[in-house]
């Protein structure tokens, strides 16, 4: 059940958060339409709950979206960042083996919404990681690396410092700026969840929590019969390099990040290069 009114409150509030030069405000247009989507999800959920002709329209549905193209480096952490966003709406996500796109479960609105979300900020994240790179203050930094070291019998894994390469620095920054969204985010839906709780009235014996827990559980249930993923899916490898210093950039420009829809820069549903 698409609800177009919604999307286009949530556009307004991500312009809005784009057009100010206040971080504060602009923290404040993010957490705003995070809420707004978490408050239309409540309605749908207790509207399910109630009525059970919505309960058989709005039900959960499948939606392939892509991040990138195959053989690019760097998709991991643009599904990272979907990831995130996905688990703020209440979505359940699948992830190719080469990350090249991701499925996601869920009810229709909180996919729409997802989506507009990463739209506005995988660009920034691109934006701000080229950024980073150009100002040069990855320069001079380390990464610990795990290699291997050693011959046949005595081979071993080891944890080494290297120079933090550009790349390294790249994909170190957006982790920890998708990090920093994901936390953003939740922490909208949680406030917005428990403002709706509290405000119920004594007689309706928890009805908010009861809906909200029964929508978790349909989408569960959904997932479990129309996913045939298998293994896990990790967001990083202790092989490619940690970089506290580069981590410490992109967790600062997450916590400034603006949500907007209508910018775009070339190349920026696409993978990193070197």
């Amino acid at each position: 059940m698409r609800d177009d009114k919604l999307l286009t409150r949530i556009a307004g509030l991500l312009r809005q958060a784009e057009g100010t030069d206040n971080e504060h405000e602009a923290e404040a247009f993010m957490a705003a339409a995070q809420r707004l989507a978490t408050a239309s999800s409540i309605d749908l959920a207790l509207a399910r709950a109630h009525d059970r002709g919505v309960r058989d329209t709005a039900t959960p549905v499948t939606r392939q979206v892509t991040i990138g193209e195959k053989g690019k480096r760097g998709l991991k952490t643009y599904v990272q960042l979907f990831v995130q966003i996905g688990r703020a709406n209440d979505l359940t996500v699948d992830v190719a083996s080469n990350s090249t796109f991701v499925i996601a479960y869920g009810f229709e609105s909180d996919l729409d919404t997802t989506e507009a979300l990463y739209t506005s900020l995988v660009i920034q994240m691109v934006a701000a990681s080229d950024a980073y790179l150009k100002s040069g203050a990855y320069k001079g930094q380390t990464a610990r690396q795990v290699v291997t070291v050693g011959d046949g019998y005595f081979r071993r894994r080891a944890v080494t410092e290297k120079p933090l390469s550009p790349i390294t620095a790249r994909l170190n920054f957006q982790s920890a700026f998708a990090e920093r969204i994901g936390r953003r985010l939740q922490e909208a839906r949680d406030e917005q969840r428990a403002e709706a709780v509290a405000a119920e009235a004594p007689q309706s014996g928890g009805s908010t929590a009861i809906a909200l827990r029964d929508k978790e559980i349909e989408v569960r249930d959904f997932y479990r019969r129309a996913s045939s993923a298998r293994g896990t899916w990790r967001p990083s490898s202790a092989r490619s390099g940690y970089s506290t210093a580069a981590r410490r950039a992109g967790d600062r420009a997450g916590s400034r990040a603006r949500i907007g829809g209508d910018r775009e820069l070339p190349g920026a549903r696409g993978a990193i290069e070197e």
